[in-house]
């Protein structure tokens, strides 16, 4: 009865609010569908991870992602404010098979509707102290209804267990479990190339940076000019962030008279080549493997927002970066935490940080620590991905008995 009284009043004075348009949606896509809702940067890169290895393990299966509208990014569809209306619209257009919710950002019209279609809902990372929760207590009742929707509900604390409980979530639907993080799933990599190109670097010391921005350009070029004094024979691996700037990249090159050769035209790494640039994101893999060394770019210079290092860090390459990774900031500061990533603010830091951590032992090590921060998550990853699949399936069967 208090379910119903709290959520029926919420929805009420929802629909007083004036519902926003979400504009014309793409169609739905045949087969199943999986509906992922993250209310962070971190927790949508964790999310990613599992999507991925869940589409490879389920063929024919499609995810859609959602965020908050206030933290909208390219790759996830945006949700405005909690609508019954728009709920609705939602649910009847995406008719998803089963949800998955990480955070406190609940919204009681779209997960009470989701439960009342019997869609499967699994919170993730549920905290009692998330301040989310805080903007939904001023309707009793209203946040116990809503967590009453999840059929499983992940809790970071046994403060937070507890706190579920009191709200009278039963014992079976509660599981204690550490957050999940963004790990890696790497693209696989031809053993031919991979032999092919160390037998050409030829015992080369070699750094990457990898997504390069125009402003940053010089950064990295004066930085590997003052790291050549020490490393004579050192390469650097020069990746754009967007290839329409390799004329700008090669002007630049031109200009430090720094000797360079083209990896997407085919140019060969001969002994007296000091740069190699390339656009082509489909070789990072191949260059992560190689280089024990990478400088993670578009982090120099305000507004880039960083990339994600996670593969970088999966296939053994100690890490560097610069200081406005905003999109980035829980991977990268666990990363340094555990000393597998070190930041760099300028030119003179970064050429020191490549002479200091390009000597094999240097490198190894972080490499080393980075890769124990990725296998702490593997197992976390692969009860969900269990999880979900069971739920999955038994969605299809009480499906087909309808």
């Amino acid at each position: 009865m208090g379910r119903s009284l709290s959520l029926a009043a919420y929805r009420a004075l929802s629909w007083r609010k004036p519902q926003h348009s979400a504009g014309p949606r793409p169609p739905r896509p045949s087969g199943e569908l999986v509906w992922v809702h993250s209310d962070t940067r971190a927790r949508f890169d964790a999310l990613q991870e599992l999507c991925d290895r869940l589409q490879q393990m389920r063929p024919g299966i499609h995810v859609l992602h959602t965020c908050p509208a206030e933290t909208a990014t390219s790759e996830a569809l945006p949700i405005g404010p909690d609508h019954p209306g728009s709920a609705r619209a939602f649910l009847n257009h995406w008719r998803p098979d089963l949800c998955i919710w990480s955070g406190g950002d609940l919204r009681p019209n779209l997960i009470s509707q989701a439960s009342e279609r019997n869609v499967p809902m699994l919170l993730l990372d549920f905290s009692a102290d998330d301040p989310g929760l805080n903007r939904k207590r001023w309707l009793p009742d209203l946040v116990r209804s809503t967590l009453q929707c999840f059929d499983t509900v992940l809790v970071e604390s046994e403060n937070s267990a507890h706190y579920l409980r009191r709200a009278g979530i039963s014992e079976n639907r509660i599981s204690l479990s550490a957050p999940l993080r963004s790990g890696a799933n790497p693209s696989p990599c031809s053993e031919d190339a991979l032999h092919e190109l160390n037998e050409a670097l030829a015992s080369r010391p070699v750094w990457l940076a990898a997504y390069a921005s125009p402003k940053e350009f010089e950064t990295i070029l004066q930085a590997h000019r003052s790291a050549l004094r020490l490393a004579h024979r050192l390469l650097l691996v020069l990746m754009l962030d967007d290839p329409r700037d390799l004329p700008e990249m090669n002007a630049q090159l031109d200009k430090s008279r720094l000797r360079h050769a083209d990896w997407d035209e085919g140019d060969e790494i001969q002994d007296s080549t000091q740069v190699l640039v390339s656009g082509d994101p489909a070789a990072l893999g191949l260059w992560y493997r190689v280089a024990p060394l990478s400088f993670m770019a578009s982090s120099l210079v305000k507004g880039t927002g960083g990339r994600n290092p996670m593969e970088a860090i999966a296939l053994g390459s100690a890490l560097l970066y610069g200081p406005h990774i905003g999109d980035h900031m829980d991977t990268y500061a666990r990363l340094s935490q555990v000393g597998a990533a070190r930041v760099v603010r300028d030119a003179d830091e970064l050429g020191a940080s490549v002479v200091r951590l390009i000597a094999p032992d240097n490198a190894a090590e972080m490499a080393l620590a980075g890769w124990k921060l990725i296998t702490e998550g593997a197992h976390l990853t692969d009860r969900l991905l269990d999880l979900v699949q069971d739920k999955l399936d038994l969605a299809e069967v009480n499906h087909a008995g309808t």
